[in-house]
């Protein structure tokens, strides 16, 4: 299989990664109107598709002669069932994202989720590993936490602003209108779920015969394919947004634009996943250290707001304190990363 070699190609995957795993969502808010559980049929099947192709090309490559069927027929059941589960506890998760994403949009669903998935993964693996100091690691994770609260406090003055100004204008029927928490709620419960996926994959990886990166990704990615037509109903029935949603809508309500749309989410999401797994399983030598992996990792929710902030422009005309209290939260993030990032070492 190909496995980077040298610390400067391990570091530019784990770039990679942080790059596509904040950058996915752009493609369902290119789509516009369409549903987040009709575009989610089409990211799940570019998942799986990118996972397949990633597998049997540069899974089989490399001068080392282990392809990643090999792995998959070495392996215990116990792992293919982590790894599996692992996509299942993660798609979930995602799928919350994504409904907060289409309820409040990116620059607040990114960091509130990605920073509950920071603290849920600090607290989880400290409890599991027992490595690193606490002060710093417990320190930086309080201050992503802060920067959690300042997010939401941000959205919901933005939010309260614009439906106060819909009810001066009589486009509402109370004068008194009440922001609604779904997008922040949606969000929190996403980072639970995503903060938890890691500790699957990682014993996936390390419990007696481990499956190799491109193998993890392959039982991942079916997953996450799998549990979508299960999750799906529940979000098509019960949808955090707008009427409940059929199967056939997916058909009369698609074209080929939304579609590949779709896939290509699901294409962006994999390759960074798929990156993330080559990094970690590689050599010691040129292997990036925890220290600095874990919060490059973590940066995805920074990634994903700076998007929703000046791409699609999500704050625009939201007063001053509103601005002042967005780039307060992007600090302490980015601060809290650090001192995560030295209490590893």
């Amino acid at each position: 299989m190909t496995l980077p070699q040298t610390y400067i190609a391990t570091l530019a995957l784990m770039i990679l990664g942080m790059l596509c795993w904040g950058s996915w969502a752009n493609t369902f808010k290119m789509t516009r109107n369409w549903r987040f559980e009709l575009f989610y049929f089409d990211f799940s099947l570019g998942v799986m598709l990118t996972a397949i192709i990633a597998a049997f090309t540069l899974g089989t490559m490399g001068s080392d002669g282990f392809q990643v069927l090999d792995d998959v027929f070495q392996t215990g059941k116990k792992n293919i069932f982590f790894g599996f589960l692992g996509g299942v506890v993660f798609n979930l998760g995602n799928m919350f994202l994504l409904g907060a994403i289409s309820v409040a949009g990116m620059a607040v669903s990114f960091p509130v989720a990605l920073g509950t998935a920071l603290v849920t993964g600090v607290i989880v693996n400290y409890i599991v590993g027992h490595q690193g100091n606490p002060v710093l690691l417990f320190g930086g994770a309080a201050i992503v936490f802060g920067a959690i609260i300042i997010a939401m406090s941000a959205y919901r003055k933005h939010a309260r602003a614009k439906l106060e100004i819909q009810a001066k204008a009589g486009l509402l029927k109370t004068s008194a209108p009440k922001v609604s928490p779904k997008g922040l709620v949606l969000s929190l419960i996403g980072g639970l779920l995503i903060g938890s996926f890691f500790q699957l994959v990682e014993s996936s990886r390390s419990v007696g015969s481990g499956l190799g990166p491109y193998a993890i990704g392959l039982v991942f990615a079916f997953g996450v394919f799998a549990s979508t037509f299960v999750f799906n109903l529940f979000f098509m029935n019960l949808p955090v947004q707008g009427e409940p949603v059929e199967v056939l809508d997916y058909i009369r309500q698609g074209n080929a634009k939304r579609r590949l749309l779709g896939m290509a989410g699901g294409l962006v999401w994999c390759a960074g996943a798929i990156a993330t797994f080559v990094a970690a399983a590689a050599d010691t030598q040129v292997k990036v250290a925890d220290s600095v992996a874990y919060p490059i990792g973590q940066a995805t929710g920074v990634v994903g707001a700076l998007w929703g902030l000046f791409t699609w422009k999500e704050y625009d005309g939201a007063d001053f304190r509103v601005k002042i209290l967005l780039y307060v939260m992007l600090a302490l993030f980015v601060c809290g990363l650090g001192m995560v990032s030295f209490g590893l070492r």
